[in-house]
């Protein structure tokens, strides 16, 4: 008897060493775990590292101060389509005036914004333009096709 609670002290305070060295070697986070980012709707503004594509009055939404709602994308797409003017880091390629969408601020204007440094699965600028052909490798010659022709028409034997 003696022998079984021996075992199950020793157990125990092993136990209990290895969950407070757990405990210890967790790391310990000072900030907020960032959520991933997709579009949104808020009342305001929109947060750091979005871009507003929409804005309306929603008194029954907003209920704190600022009655406007708008719909927030977060930055980083080749183009976007937001309610006044580009983000930093986008140049504006076109405008308009639709008020339906953007509201009364800034007469409405839409504005369609394209990354000035686009992703880098583009090709480099810095090769030059390439023809095609002769600077693709080797190609079909022109004419043969890549199948061979079909076969001649045979006409069928006439029956006796």
């Amino acid at each position: 008897m003696r022998l079984i609670q021996r075992i199950v002290r020793t157990q125990f305070s092993l136990g209990l060493a290895m969950l407070l060295l757990g405990l210890g070697a967790m790391p310990v986070q000072a900030e907020e775990p960032s959520e991933p980012k997709s579009i949104r709707k808020t009342c305001g503004t929109c947060p750091e590292g979005y871009a507003t594509t929409g804005v309306t009055e929603s008194k029954e939404i907003c209920t704190d101060g600022d009655p406007t709602l708008v719909q927030c994308v977060p930055l980083g797409a080749n183009l976007l389509a937001v309610c006044g003017s580009c983000p930093e880091g986008y140049r504006e390629v076109g405008s308009s005036s639709v008020p339906g969408r953007c509201g009364s601020k800034d007469g409405g204007r839409l504005t369609q914004c394209q990354l000035e440094k686009m992703e880098s699965n583009l090709p480099d600028p810095t090769q030059g333009f390439k023809a095609c052909p002769p600077d693709c490798g080797s190609t079909a010659t022109p004419g043969q096709g890549a199948l061979p022709p079909p076969p001649k028409y045979v006409p069928a034997p006439e029956k006796k």
